[in-house]
């Protein structure tokens, strides 16, 4: 559901022109640096980048999932570090409150997260809790007014930065699986929560994640959110309905990217006295990348379409995010075969991206997770 056209063109033009004519241009010194500047993080949120998501009422902007998505295809042909940094209060970070939050909780945190004040992490992931999300083990147990909160969190994006940590904790250890599971909205200066070291990655320099570990962490239980233990699960799980979603636009973005570089890569070399992009094997390569990009594109759309409409897109969510993250995957390995040995050399962008852009198989579920949410709801559906 796009609201307003025009306003939505306008936004998408800046967005583009700040892609093109900032981020891109800081693509080397942000993977050398494994760092942002920090000049470019105050014009994020100058732009309002940190609040796009977040409802208007909340100093947001308040996009709906078709406009968050038509966004994302900008933000996607850059480093995946930008927009990692701006992903977890647009996404995950946020949606835990925006969703079940109470009214209390939305006016004090949403705000400082749409101004970028405050940077959010979400922490469901576990040492031995990934995939299997409602295994995990952190616990938070009631002590008056408060919860004890220990456990660790593992992979947490921008946790080294985070002003606020959503947190699956199992408030009823007597309730297997998902039902015991509760949901917390904590302050990253609380006594008893510590950080691991950064973790060093395959790509996406810039991004940073590390684990989160809580100590006999004393939260307020006013930090429950909604107010209601036993539906954190249900919370997280609403979460990655709409992160897939967002992360199969980025996959899309990063796909558009990928193969704009091979086209002109492929136009101005020459072999053979000609420019490889006459060569039928290397148009093969083109037109099956474009095809696929054309595809994913249209699922995106499609499915933010329907989660706008208010319809369940469980199962859109998981066929776009597995077929638009296994695209990228396949785009990225016919742009670095393209650009031939010079697609191993980082002086091109392919290197880079072929390396960043696999972790899109693996976050917000796996490929083969996406896959059994898939069959299973079509199991459901006829049962």
């Amino acid at each position: 559901m796009i609201r307003d056209q025009e306003t939505l063109n306008q936004l998408v033009d800046m967005i583009r022109q700040f892609v093109d004519g900032v981020l891109i241009p800081h693509e080397n010194e942000v993977a050398e640096t494994d760092q942002i500047p920090q000049k470019i993080i105050e014009q994020m949120r100058t732009l309002g980048l940190f609040g796009l998501t977040i409802p208007e009422q909340y100093d947001g902007l308040g996009l709906t999932m078709e406009e968050e998505v038509t966004i994302a295809f900008e933000l996607g042909r850059t480093s995946p570090a930008f927009r990692s940094l701006i992903g977890t209060n647009n996404g995950i970070g946020s949606s835990g409150l925006i969703i079940d939050g109470t009214d209390t909780q939305k006016s004090f945190f949403l705000p400082r997260l749409a101004s970028g004040e405050l940077i959010s992490s979400f922490c469901l992931t576990e040492p031995e809790a990934g995939s299997d999300a409602a295994s995990l083990k952190t616990t938070a147990v009631k002590d008056g007014d408060f919860y004890i909160l220990n456990g660790t969190k593992r992979f947490i994006t921008n946790a080294p930065h985070a002003g606020v940590f959503t947190v699956m904790a199992r408030t009823n250890p007597e309730i297997k699986g998902s039902c015991g599971i509760s949901a917390f909205i904590v302050d990253s200066t609380t006594a008893g929560i510590s950080l691991g070291k950064q973790d060093q990655k395959m790509g996406q320099k810039g991004a940073h994640t590390c684990d989160v570990i809580f100590e006999n962490c004393r939260i307020p239980a006013s930090a429950l959110i909604g107010g209601v233990e036993g539906v954190g699960f249900k919370t997280a799980m609403k979460v990655l309905d709409k992160g897939r979603l967002h992360i199969a636009a980025i996959s899309v973005g990063a796909a558009i990217r990928m193969l704009d570089d091979a086209l002109k890569f492929a136009i101005e070399r020459k072999q053979f006295g000609q420019a490889i992009a006459e060569f039928q094997l290397i148009q093969a390569m083109l037109a099956d990348s474009k095809a696929e990009i054309y595809a994913a594109k249209c699922m995106v759309i499609d499915a933010a379409r329907q989660r706008d409409a208010g319809q369940n897109v469980s199962t859109e969510a998981s066929c776009t995010k597995m077929f638009a993250t296994e695209m990228c995957g396949r785009v990225a390995d016919r742009c670095v075969q393209i650009h031939g040995g010079s697609g191993y050399i980082s002086e091109y962008a392919i290197e880079r991206f072929y390396r960043d852009v696999r972790l899109f198989r693996l976050y917000e579920g796996t490929t083969q997770i996406q896959q059994m949410i898939i069959a299973r709801n079509m199991i459901r559906a006829v049962s």
